[in-house]
């Protein structure tokens, strides 16, 4: 900020210019980090531009949670419970943004007037209330209703619900959470646990994963601080071992400290052009007070944890061997993700009990089943099936898959226990032999590739309609070799 003759002048210390409006001023991006005003002028204490339109982040509309869940179901396959907790926690996250942007909004001048008035009546109030109001409360019945009523004027701040995706690899979770960043208006950002290292080792600083969600939001901090975070891969931080030798886990619990205050809100100093910290570079203060944080992870072996805890007395009278053994077998599937997951679970598993705490809502995916993965393959946007159907519209062929093949390249992929992931490895040993043949099948006048169950089971090779040519048609912009030299000849 520069003063010359009583006339405030707008600088830079990023590109050393100076400007006579600010709001003259058409960055590439948001503000740079150095625009301060100078003592004395008061109302310049906004973070963004006086226009507030490049600047300003203002929350849109965002639909009910049964809409909202219908969008998902167009995309994701299955885990219906999975989709209502996400809803549900995208809406009320909007909404306590919205409770805390109205509660900060200055008074009116109606509410200035009628300030007196109410603590007047409230003081009236609490000098009529009987004595035995200040006394302990008096037993209740159990089917009296709480009061739980609040004051106009007591102050209210709600609490995030972080939280926490369990569930075996392939089930959905970062597709979930890659669809959810194209639904809500909100600042979105995935980042990945497994890259993350306690500070002042290699690898990344949490800090990072601000910096991410930063720039999603294109630089502007305000949006930043009101954004949403999926932590994929929150499996791999948990502590593998109570080895005497190992002194520090670097990777995997000093992570979960280093995450404790950012799950639960502060304000994190990240570096402006990301990396490493360094004392001497710019970095931007972020409130994580209202960033909510979404973790997910495959917890490959938690099933036999969950095992560990259900299993009863194996002798003595009271020994029930044929539970303990349905157990053990339910156990043994750990791809499944049958048992049911409870908070002591995780510790076990080798999270922090702080960590762990600072997750609310935990929800627990379910493997696909075999009806589920036929769906996959072909009803949501952005099917596989549809993806390899448009490979083949390039050249100008069609795929048609009968519904016994798609079942058992739904059968393959869950005996191979990898989920929805294992569909596209399947389709892509089927197809290969095909799409190495497609070209020249469309040059020979090919118009359709139908795939049966023995191509996928037996490795036969696919139905070809019409069936090809021994030579290749003629392209209209393809001229005959002998002419071609004769046309070389003339012209020598």
């Amino acid at each position: 900020k520069f003063w010359q003759q009583d006339q405030p002048l707008w600088g830079c210390v990023d590109c050393r210019e100076i400007y006579s409006q600010r709001d003259s001023l058409t960055p590439p991006r948001l503000l740079p980090r150095s625009w301060s005003a100078a003592p004395g002028a008061g109302a310049f204490a906004e973070k963004v531009s006086g226009s507030g339109e490049s600047g300003s982040f203002k929350l849109g509309q965002l639909p009910p949670p049964e809409v909202m869940k219908a969008e998902l179901d167009k995309y994701v396959i299955g885990q219906d419970e999975v989709k209502r907790t996400l809803s549900v926690a995208m809406y009320n996250h909007y909404k306590r943004l919205r409770i805390g942007t109205e509660s900060s909004e200055p008074s009116s001048d109606t509410d200035a007037e009628a300030a007196p008035n109410a603590s007047a009546s409230a003081a009236s109030a609490s000098a009529a209330a009987p004595a035995s109001m200040s006394a302990e409360p008096a037993a209740r019945s159990g089917s009296e209703l709480m009061d739980i009523s609040r004051a106009a004027s007591e102050p209210l701040e709600m609490d995030k619900s972080n939280i926490m995706l369990v569930g075996p690899t392939g089930s959905g979770k970062t597709l979930l959470a890659r669809t959810l960043a194209k639904l809500v208006e909100v600042p979105f950002a995935i980042a990945d646990a497994t890259t993350l290292t306690q500070a002042g080792y290699v690898g990344e600083d949490v800090e990072s994963v601000l910096h991410k969600l930063y720039l999603a939001a294109n630089q502007n901090v305000e949006a930043t601080q009101v954004g949403i975070i999926y932590l994929d891969e929150i499996d791999k931080l948990a502590r593998r071992a109570d080895a005497i030798t190992m002194t520090r886990d670097v990777s995997g619990e000093g992570v979960q400290q280093a995450l404790l205050k950012m799950l639960e809100g502060t304000v994190v100093n990240v570096p402006e052009r990301g990396g490493r910290k360094n004392p001497r570079a710019e970095s931007i203060a972020i409130d994580t007070t209202n960033i909510l944080f979404i973790c997910g992870g495959a917890f490959s072996g938690l099933q036999r944890v969950v095992a560990q805890r259900m299993r009863t007395a194996t002798i003595g009278f009271d020994a029930n061997v044929s539970k303990n053994a349905e157990i053990d077998a339910m156990a043994a599937k750990d791809g499944e993700g049958t048992l049911p997951v409870k908070v002591e679970d995780l510790i076990s598993y080798g999270f922090l009990p702080e960590f762990v705490g600072r997750f609310p809502v935990y929800t627990q995916l379910r493997a696909l089943s075999e009806q589920q993965m036929v769906h996959v393959l072909s009803r949501p946007h952005n099917a596989l099936l549809k993806q390899y159907a448009a490979l083949f519209a390039a050249d100008g062929v069609e795929l048609a898959v009968t519904a016994d093949a798609v079942a058992a390249v739904a059968r393959r992929a869950r005996e191979s226990q990898t989920g929805a992931r294992g569909l596209r490895s399947i389709l892509e040993e089927v197809l290969l032999a095909a799409m190495y043949d497609l070209p020249s099948w469309a040059s020979r006048g090919v118009r359709r590739v139908v795939v049966t169950e023995s191509v996928v089971t037996e490795g036969k090779p696919p139905l070809l309609e019409p069936p090809p040519s021994e030579t290749p048609a003629k392209a209209a912009d393809e001229t005959d070799p002998a002419e071609d030299s004769e046309v070389r000849q003339a012209i020598g």
